[in-house]
């Protein structure tokens, strides 16, 4: 803690921060109006980004309880029995303080089995990997030196689309199963892809990805998943470009178009009113043996002649 910094004591309701949803879903400042503003404190980063955090949990909470309450949905702990409420996929870790004596791990041991020592070797440095630069700019200089354990069969935002497919998904009564998946869930799809083609196949009529980071060559997607990929799957990028605007792609696999916005976190957002006509169409070409008309909203590239 720098020592100019305030004490991380934050409020543990909305109206403690001052914040408060309007009726268009809007997080404003309850005497201002004014939208969320992150640099609340000047030169303190670190500071900053607590308050953000914490009220990110609050605002978690509040977003469950109107799924569970207005959507009827069920909130379910994964793994089964395991007891942890996955709230990022991208976060699948629970920190606990580390003992002060040292314990060996159980990767460790000689007993077991070098393949599971392997996967549990590379699941932890893809998962560090991708921390690094986020943990660079958060620099959360910790009170107390913490250890991250990692949720089972969830430590990676891979694993974790596979499980919530094989234990809820592939299970579900659903027929006609709708993906929408922005930024490192793009490659997570990709690799359930290829972890479970055929009953992807089977059951998903159609993908919206937005703004995906995901890459068929180097996640090696074999020729029918780019195949299907082009006839199922849309992707809206960022781009300065309206909405449904055509963007130009070198890889083979869906048509790229505009999501109207060049922001990022956007994405999703400003081309949801295309997503859901993509979806009906998808649906309605299901029904009538027909392929969604995909091909309206981007002129594909012919890669056979790239």
């Amino acid at each position: 803690m720098k020592k100019d910094e305030p004490p991380l004591d934050f409020p543990d309701t909305l109206e403690g921060f001052e914040y408060a949803f309007n009726e268009k879903g809007q997080l404003r400042h309850i005497k201002t109006g004014e939208p969320f503003v992150f640099n609340y404190r000047e030169d303190l980063h670190r500071w900053n980004q607590k308050r953000y955090e914490a009220l990110g949990e609050i605002i978690t909470k509040y977003v469950y309880e109107l799924l569970e309450k207005d959507c009827n949905l069920k909130k379910i702990s994964i793994p089964e029995g395991y007891g942890v409420i996955v709230l990022n996929p991208n976060e699948n870790y629970i920190e606990v303080e580390k003992p002060k004596i040292h314990v060996q791990s159980s990767s460790d041991s000689s007993d077991e089995p070098a393949e599971k020592r392997e996967r549990k070797d590379k699941v932890s440095k893809e998962t560090k990997k991708r921390r690094d630069f986020y943990e660079k700019y958060r620099n959360p200089q910790r009170e107390k030196e913490m250890m991250q354990l990692y949720i089972r069969e969830n430590g990676s935002p891979e694993e974790h689309a596979i499980y919530v497919w094989d234990h809820f998904i592939a299970q579900s009564a659903a027929e006609n199963v709708f993906f929408v998946a922005h930024s490192y869930g793009g490659l997570a799809f990709v690799e359930l892809m290829i972890q479970r083609e055929a009953d992807v196949k089977n059951k998903v009529t159609a993908v919206a990805l937005t703004d995906s980071v995901h890459n068929v060559w180097h996640q090696e997607a074999g020729k029918t998943i780019r195949e299907w990929m082009r006839e199922n799957c849309c992707n809206w990028v960022s781009s300065s470009e309206p909405l449904d605007t055509s963007v130009e792609s070198m890889l083979p696999d869906c048509p790229r178009v505009s999501a109207g916005t060049d922001r990022h976190e956007l994405t999703s957002w400003k081309s949801f009113p295309s997503i859901f006509k993509f979806f009906t169409e998808a649906s309605e070409a299901k029904t009538s043996s027909l392929k969604p008309a995909v091909t309206r909203r981007s002129h594909r590239i012919k890669h056979e002649e790239l």
